[in-house]
């Protein structure tokens, strides 16, 4: 078994650990954190250290140590930058999947990406880097979803639904089939969304509104 490093020691990384331990693939992890500096300490999440902040990962001790890493923030712009960062230093970027999780075995699923409890991914779904489908989604037939994107905990997504890079379906958020959803849209939670919505807009209620801003 493999040891694990992990960008990042909040609550989404606690996450990350768990499902990473579950499949039996890791045997030690560690996390690096830009909030451990100096003398100020962090806790250990889960008995596991933090070790440095995130640019300690270019220490070759530890780049020795931590053979594969995933980037472990709700951040999607950080994800994304950081795995081709981890990447050119020579880490495994592993796709993980939680053991209750069902990922179709036509889908792809891109490196640096994780698949949480009892989430679904079905025949032939296209999923980027760096994605995170949370707790209980679902992410049906030939759905593609760009680098980034965030579905959270019970959001339903139809068969051949579009989601741009960086992302956001908020929880318990439902999208109809075949609809087209932008780069760096937020979709709120519960939203229903019935039509395409563009690039970088906020999306809410039911059906799903987009927000108009002063």
């Amino acid at each position: 078994m493999a040891a694990l490093l992990l960008l990042g020691a909040g609550g989404h990384a606690r996450v990350v650990a768990e499902t990473a331990l579950a499949t039996g693939r890791f045997s030690s992890i560690a996390f690096l954190d830009d909030r451990r500096s100096g003398s100020d300490q962090l806790p250990d999440p889960l008995g596991w250290p933090v070790i440095g902040p995130f640019s300690a990962a270019f220490d070759p001790q530890i780049r020795h140590q931590f053979p594969e890493a995933l980037v472990a923030t709700g951040k999607a712009a950080v994800r994304l930058q950081w795995l081709p960062r981890l990447a050119a230093a020579g880490y495994e970027l592993p796709a993980v999947i939680h053991p209750t999780a069902w990922v179709s075995p036509s889908s792809q699923l891109g490196a640096g990406s994780v698949v949480f409890a009892q989430a679904a991914v079905q025949s032939q779904a296209v999923i980027g880097s760096g994605a995170i489908l949370n707790t209980g989604c679902s992410v049906d037939h030939d759905v593609q979803l760009g680098n980034g994107v965030h579905i959270c905990p019970g959001a339903r997504l139809a068969g051949e639904v579009q989601v741009g890079d960086r992302s956001w379906i908020g929880i318990g958020a439902s999208v109809i089939q075949q609809i087209c959803i932008g780069v760096d849209v937020t979709v709120g939670a519960g939203a229903a969304v019935v039509r395409d919505l563009p690039d970088g807009v906020t999306a809410v209620g039911v059906p799903a509104r987009v927000l108009h801003t002063a």
